[in-house]
C-alpha cells in the first residue's frame, strides 16, 4: 500500500488501496510467468512472442532438462540439457509445421531450435533466411543440424555453399567448407577437389578449431572418393599433422586424415 506524503502520513482510501494491491498482485504474476519461461541459457522468452503451441514445448522441453546431460554437452561446446531421443520424440509429435518452427528458432533456445529444425520444411526457408541462421546458431549442435537437416536439402545449396566460403567470417566459412563435403559424393561436378586440395594445403594448419575439422573432413574424403588424388591427400594430412593426436575411443576411427583414409578404403576393398 502506499503513504500520502506530508505530516501525520494517513493511508490513501479503502478503495484506491485496494486497487493498488490488484495492479501489483497482476504485476507479480507477470513476472512470475516471465520467470517460468527462463531458458536453459538464461534468456528470457516473452509470452506475446510465442503462440500456445510454442509456449508449450519449450516448457516441455524445459521439463526434460536434465543437469547430467547439461554438463556433458557443454564439454563439447553446447548448452542444452535435454536428451536428444526424447527431444526427437517432442518433435515427432509435433510433427511438421514451418510457423512454429519459425517461432521457436526466433525464441533463441536451443533446444527449441533442435525442435525447430526437425519440425521445419527446408525448401520453404529463402536463401537469406539459411544465411542468417547460420550465423545465428551459436552451438555446434544447432549448427550441425542446421546444415544436415535443412541446408543439405534445399535447392539452393550450392549457392550457399559458394557465399559462405568467402565469408569472412570463420564459422560461416566452415559450414562452406562442410558443404564441400557433401558434395565431393552428392554434386562432385560442383567442386574441384584439386583446387580444395590446395587451399587446405595452404590453410588448414592455422585455421579455427571448427573450421580446421570441417577442412580435414573434406581433406579425408577427397582421399577416399578420388582414387587418383589419394596419395596425394594422404601426403597432406602427414605433413600438416592435424588432428593426429587426437584422442580416439576404441574401435572407432581416428579423425587424422591418413588414418582416416586408409581405414575407410580398406574396408570398402575388404567387401
Amino acid at each position: 500500500m502506499r503513504e500520502t506524503s506530508g505530516a501525520g502520513r494517513q493511508y490513501q482510501g479503502r478503495s484506491t488501496s485496494s486497487l493498488n494491491d490488484i495492479m501489483y498482485i497482476i504485476g507479480q504474476l507477470g513476472i512470475m510467468v516471465e520467470l517460468s519461461m527462463r531458458t536453459l541459457t538464461g534468456r528470457f522468452i516473452p509470452m506475446s512472442s510465442l503462440d500456445a503451441t510454442g509456449a508449450d514445448t519449450l516448457r516441455t522441453l524445459e521439463a526434460l532438462a536434465d543437469p547430467k546431460i547439461l554438463a556433458v554437452n557443454e564439454r563439447h561446446g553446447d548448452d542444452h540439457a535435454v536428451n536428444l531421443t526424447k527431444l526427437r520424440a517432442v518433435a515427432k509429435d509435433l510433427k511438421k509445421n514451418q510457423e512454429l518452427a519459425l517461432r521457436l528458432w526466433d525464441s533463441g533456445d536451443t533446444a527449441g531450435r533442435l525442435v525447430s529444425l526437425l519440425i521445419c520444411r527446408p525448401k520453404e526457408f529463402s536463401t537469406d533466411q539459411l544465411d542468417s541462421m547460420i550465423r545465428e546458431a551459436r552451438t555446434p549442435k544447432v549448427t550441425d543440424w542446421l546444415i544436415n537437416y535443412v541446408v543439405k536439402k534445399h535447392p539452393d545449396w550450392d549457392e550457399l555453399r559458394r557465399h559462405w566460403l568467402a565469408d569472412p567470417d570463420d564459422a560461416v566459412r566452415a559450414a562452406g567448407w562442410s558443404l564441400n563435403t557433401f558434395a565431393i559424393t552428392a554434386a562432385p561436378s560442383q567442386i574441384d577437389p584439386d583446387s580444395l586440395l590446395k587451399s587446405i594445403e595452404s590453410d588448414m594448419a592455422d585455421a579455427s578449431p571448427r573450421l580446421q575439422w570441417n577442412m580435414n573432413e573434406t581433406l579425408a574424403n577427397i582421399g577416399i572418393e578420388h582414387p587418383d588424388l589419394r596419395q596425394r591427400a594422404i601426403d597432406i594430412g602427414e605433413r600438416l599433422g592435424v588432428l593426429r593426436d587426437y584422442p580416439t575411443p576404441p574401435n572407432c576411427t581416428s579423425p587424422f586424415a591418413p588414418i582416416w583414409i586408409e581405414e575407410i578404403v580398406r574396408r570398402r576393398e575388404a567387401k
